[in-house]
Order: C-alpha cells, then structure tokens, then sequence
C-alpha cells in the first residue's frame, strides 16, 4: 500500500512564495510521474506540474516561469516551489504519484488528501 502526504499549503499575499511537499510511502517500486494538480472552486482539476522518472518536466502554461516541480528520488518526496503568487492561484493543491510495485502488480495511479493554497492580501 501507497501513502502520500503532503504539507506546505498556507494563506500568501500576492507575490509571495511557498513550497509544497509530498512524501510518498509504503510499497512504492517505481515511482514513473510525481505531479500536482489544482482544483478552484467551481473549476476542474487542472495538471500543474509534473515530473517523471527520466527527468523530464511538464508546466501548465499559466504557471512556467514562476512554479517549479523538483523530486528527491533518494526521500520518494516531490516539491512545488511557487513563486510570484496570484489571486488566481488559489486552489486547493493535489500531489499525485503514478508507479508500479512491482513488476506482476498493477500500476498505481494515487493521489493525496490536498492542501489549500489561498493568495489575497
């Protein structure tokens, strides 16, 4: 079993920064994309950030050049380091881990309890 918590969320003024954590655990294997999403009220769950395996990395396009996905394999535990915060970037943030226990085990496609980032001043 896979557990993945998450922590780092918080009330930011506009402009500001915070970096978000998710420790995963449990019978991890392999750990193919460590990512996180955002949900806003009345809004879709969105991809925010992503990062694979074989170091590649995927932005929403609202977020490139200010959010930054970083992953330490050695701790199962992917980042999201925010910066340059904006109203619109209050959500509640997901952490999201696909992997595969082993190798006669299915993949596993798992997410995180949330945590709510809100920006206002």
């Amino acid at each position: 079993q896979v557990q993945l918590v998450e922590s780092g969320g918080g009330l930011v003024q506009p402009g500001g920064s915070l970096r978000l954590s998710c420790v995963v655990s449990g019978s991890i294997g392999n750990l193919y994309v460590m990512g996180w999403y955002r949900q806003a009220p009345g809004k879709q769950r969105e991809l925010v950030a992503a990062s694979t395996s074989i170091g590649t990395t995927n932005y929403a396009d609202s977020v490139k050049g200010r959010f930054t996905i970083s992953r330490d394999n050695a701790k199962n535990t992917v980042y999201l380091q925010m910066s340059s915060l904006k109203s619109e970037d209050t959500a509640v943030y997901y952490c999201n881990v696909k992997g595969r226990a082993y190798s006669w085990t299915p993949q596993y496609d798992l997410w995180g309890q949330g945590t709510q980032v809100t920006v206002s001043s």
